[in-house]
């Protein structure tokens, strides 16, 4: 238990740089697309504004998590990051909504200036800098086991893809092809409207108790190598913030004394919890008559 509030604790380390980050680089980017007139670094902003919303949110949600259970939270508030997450893609989806609409009108309206280059190197920097956080939290998420921070990591990756997009627009049209900066915008709140859509689908699948199949194929595998067990009839799993909880129905023989089974049913909680770092297990015993029982009775 205390693990995993450490690992909270931790994983708001992530969303705090992110927060800063995001600030400087909106804040740098938006400034920059007013001087240069650029309408897809100008979008590139908006997206990290909205980015800042989200880490927020995430900050928020990993603090929420950590409140220990009440009387009407009795299992904990683990899910509070999660929803943090689903409010955060509403938010992103607007933003990215109101993006298109600009970069849209300008597009129709026609822009007979292609935008100082500033603006281009302007987007290679930002690239950098967000590839450098999105390894950061990448390697913080598989440390503390947050799908809230790898999300954000997934999310900073996507803005250093946006920012290169960005570049190579802004780039272009200096070429002759002004409009190239109004389509790269179209095309980076698509993007906007695409992370938060991936994260509103994200959340609803925790929030709905979705659980990754091929996870409770490999708790079977574990709980089968169990001395004692002789099959499961059933298993399912749960998601918390940064924990799972799995609910097994495992079959013994029926020889046994609820001493020795309660004792198969610990080690299949102590093993699971061992070696796939799950919160908590709970292991319903039945049993069920073998050969050798049937000879021994």
């Amino acid at each position: 238990m205390e693990q995993r509030y450490n690992d909270l604790k931790l994983g708001e380390r992530g969303a705090i740089i992110s927060i800063v980050v995001y600030l400087l680089l909106a804040t740098l980017k938006l400034v920059i697309s007013y001087l240069t007139d650029s309408e897809a670094l100008r979008a590139d902003g908006f997206n990290n504004t909205t980015d800042i919303i989200a880490s927020v949110a995430v900050l928020i949600g990993l603090r929420l998590s950590q409140k220990p259970a009440d009387d009407d939270h009795p299992y904990g508030h683990w899910k509070a990051e999660t929803v943090a997450s689903l409010l955060a893609s509403f938010i992103m989806v607007l933003v990215g909504l109101q993006v298109l609409y600009g970069a849209a009108s300008s597009l129709f309206v026609g822009n007979a200036e292609s935008p100082d280059m500033l603006a281009a190197w302007t987007g290679i920097f930002s690239a950098f800098i967000m590839l450098f956080v999105y390894q950061y939290n990448k390697n913080l998420a598989k440390q503390v086991k947050s799908h809230a921070v790898m999300a954000a990591a997934k999310d900073n990756l996507s803005d250093s893809l946006v920012s290169i997009g960005t570049a190579i627009g802004i780039i272009g049209s200096q070429f002759g092809m002004p409009w190239l900066d109004p389509v790269t915008a179209v095309i980076v709140g698509l993007l906007i409207c695409k992370t938060g859509w991936d994260i509103f689908r994200e959340s609803t699948h925790y929030l709905t108790d979705g659980f990754d199949t091929k996870d409770l194929d490999k708790y079977k595998q574990t709980i089968l190598k169990v001395h004692g067990v002789l099959e499961i009839k059933n298993i399912k799993g749960r998601t918390y913030g940064n924990s799972n909880v799995v609910d097994v129905v495992i079959s013994v023989p029926s020889n046994l004394d609820i001493i020795q089974a309660h004792e198969i049913s610990s080690r299949v909680e102590d093993t699971l919890i061992c070696e796939h770092n799950i919160y908590d297990v709970h292991v319903h015993v039945e049993p069920i008559i073998t050969e050798r029982t049937k000879l021994e009775s």
